[in-house]
């Protein structure tokens, strides 16, 4: 393509900030094939979001998404509104030919997520790309991990494991906002974090899940109501609601070929701000990340003289490693934001050469496959449930 990329980003709040920076710094730091341009952020309350565009860059703010999406000037859609508005923001700029930037997890439903990754095909053959956000495969680290494991650095893979644990849902009166609300979230902990550590899994062993086994629970079960106005619920500031999402989640999963997985998702890991962590095991050696420590890999190679043998650090801040030779000079450490412009650069490289960018929608249904496998074995109190099995009408 030629010219500029204008986008619209529907929403705004934490990942409206986290994605504005993305946009914002991309075409400063990489050579982009093409310039892109923050030409709209769109949001319920008029004030509120014209505040969120002076304060991020974007050239201008409206408040009905449906009036942007058919705007001739739009060619991209970024949506990081609530997951139960995914489904239809996303189809509808699809159809409208807006390539399309989502955040995870891909929607609240299998269903909805079915419908999307339809709408996506559909759109993919005139041309128009469709992407999730799962941010944190672009660390550095994580997409380095990923190399080193399809080099044979571990050799035949074991086994697995990954979790993500926070530590925000510790106080019980911290307010029932709409994370804590299904009909808004689609599920808490599972689908909020969860996803990611299921998404970070596959894409760096390269294998998908195919079964599951676990347990979901809700350790706070109300929760002070927000003030009028603040919540998507425009409950009143008095008394407590119903917490209808979980608060952890802890399940086993096999891959295909047999290797198993286990894992883990809490808000409720006292001490733990965002640790999303994974160790990979495999017949030459372990490979493991944790992003409280984002900079750095933990490499164990068993082929060393047992005198050398131990867990060594790999510092990835060389220019050798991905995307951070457009940074800083050597050993100059990155940060959470940095995923977003690495997000935004591979975005626009798939749009401009023509070819499908990844995380695609065919690969957020999967993980939302996996999501609802999981829900289901907590259901049935049953153990394994193939991913893709469709039995309770909550998650078909």
């Amino acid at each position: 393509m030629s010219g500029t990329l204008r986008v619209a980003m529907i929403g705004h709040g934490f990942m409206g900030a986290a994605h504005s920076q993305g946009w914002r710094t991309a075409q400063r730091v990489f050579d982009l094939p093409v310039e892109t341009e923050m030409a709209v952020i769109v949001g319920r309350n008029a004030e509120g979001v014209a505040d969120a565009a002076a304060k991020w860059g974007w050239a201008e703010s409206a408040t009905d998404w449906r009036e942007v999406i058919a705007r001739d000037d739009i060619d991209l859609v970024d949506i990081v509104t609530p997951g139960d508005s995914h489904a239809e923001i996303a189809i509808a700029a699809l159809e409208a030919g807006k390539h399309v930037l989502c955040e995870k997890p891909l929607a609240n439903t299998v269903a909805e997520a079915e419908a999307m990754a339809d709408a996506a095909a559909r759109a993919a053959a005139r041309g128009i790309r469709a992407m999730v956000g799962f941010t944190y495969r672009r660390v550095p680290a994580v997409t380095f991990l990923r190399d080193l494991i399809a080099q044979g650095a571990v050799g035949r893979i074991a086994q697995v494991r990954a979790s993500y644990r926070q530590d925000w849902l510790v106080d019980p009166d911290m307010p029932l906002g709409w994370r804590l609300q299904k009909e808004h979230a689609g599920s808490g902990a599972l689908g909020d974090i969860g996803a990611h550590a299921i998404d970070l899994a596959q894409f760096v062993t390269g294998m998908q899940l195919e079964r599951v086994s676990g347990v979901v629970d809700t350790i706070v079960k109300q929760r002070p109501l927000q003030g009028a106005g603040s919540g998507l619920s425009g409950t009143a500031a008095e008394g407590f609601g119903e917490v209808s999402v979980d608060d952890i989640a802890i399940f086993t999963g096999r891959f295909a070929g047999g290797v198993l997985g286990s894992f883990e998702a809490t808000r409720f890991a006292t001490g733990r701000k965002n640790a999303l962590s994974i160790e990979v095991s495999g017949d030459k050696g372990a490979l493991a990340f944790d992003l409280e420590d984002l900079n750095s890999l933990r490499f164990y190679d068993r082929t060393a003289p047992n005198q050398l043998q131990g867990f060594t650090k790999i510092l990835v801040t060389e220019p050798e490693h991905p995307y951070v030779a457009a940074w800083w000079p050597a050993g100059h450490t990155l940060g959470y934001e940095h995923g977003f412009s690495h997000q935004v650069k591979d975005l626009v490289e798939a749009i401009d050469a023509g070819i499908d960018p990844h995380p695609s929608f065919a690969e957020g249904l999967q993980v939302q496959r996996v999501l609802a496998a999981v829900e289901q074995s907590s259901e049935r109190d049953s153990g394994w449930v193939g991913v893709g099995e469709r039995t309770l009408a909550h998650t078909a």
